[in-house]
């Protein structure tokens, strides 16, 4: 059975799976052979010229007490992208995900969503001349707070994202002194899942963030001050 999900678009829905999957462009993650198949990333350019990234899979599954017999991990992630989207946590925009029966993999699946425009990785803004440096320790405290306020977003709503690297979180920052703005996004949800508790969820994600950054102690201290007073209560081991 076919599964669609997409954004407004003018291609006619029975086209919508075949148009995004014919499109091709430069691989930014190669296929990689894993859970029974195989899954990539390539860059593209919809339409309009606006920037996508298409995730594209054949017979790439996980499995659980609900799919016993296998789904694909696109479809983990785009229940993730919309629920943690619904609380407020910034992650990359849906425009197409599709999943269709494939007789030679099984399935072939695919997730196409919009380039977060602006921003970069964490670490790249902090190494690069206009980051830290040139905004300066108040910014760096936004940036940290905006990470905060987002994971614990996630987390209250039960969602763990499973592979918290800081290479998954990015940062863009408009402006310059009081008057900059912001914001911080979270992307690569394909492992997130609902966790029983909050609690459960925060503490995975907060250590394994820990474990896969390197923020200075000093730096780390501010992230979970601003995280706890945001989650409402502290995290044991942090």
């Amino acid at each position: 059975m076919a599964v669609q999900f997409a954004a407004e678009t003018d291609v006619a829905p029975q086209d919508r799976f075949d148009f995004y999957w014919n499109q091709r462009g430069e691989w930014v993650e190669e296929p990689n052979v894993r859970r029974g198949g195989e899954s990539g990333v390539q860059r593209v350019v919809g339409r309009d010229g606006q920037l996508l990234y298409a995730k594209r899979q054949t017979g790439h599954i996980y499995r659980s007490w609900l799919h016993p017999f296998g789904r694909p991990t696109v479809l983990r992630e785009l229940d993730a992208l919309t629920g943690v989207s619904k609380l407020g946590v910034r992650v990359p925009e849906i425009v197409f995900c599709g999943a269709q029966p494939d007789p030679q993999h099984k399935w072939r699946a695919l997730l196409v969503t919009k380039s977060l425009d602006g921003f970069q990785e964490l670490e790249h803004w902090l190494a690069a001349a206009g980051g830290r440096d040139q905004c300066g320790d108040v910014v760096y405290e936004r940036v940290l707070k905006d990470l905060a306020e987002n994971l614990a977003r996630m987390h209250k709503g039960r969602w763990q994202h499973s592979c918290i690297y800081i290479k998954h979180v990015f940062v863009r920052v408009t402006g310059e002194g009081e008057s900059a703005k912001v914001e911080v996004a979270l992307i690569d949800l394909e492992k997130c899942r609902q966790r029983l508790t909050a609690y459960r969820a925060a503490s995975h994600d907060m250590k394994q963030l820990r474990r896969h950054s390197s923020f200075r102690d000093a730096d780390w201290k501010k992230l979970v001050y601003f995280y706890e007073t945001a989650f409402g209560s502290a995290i044991k081991g942090l």
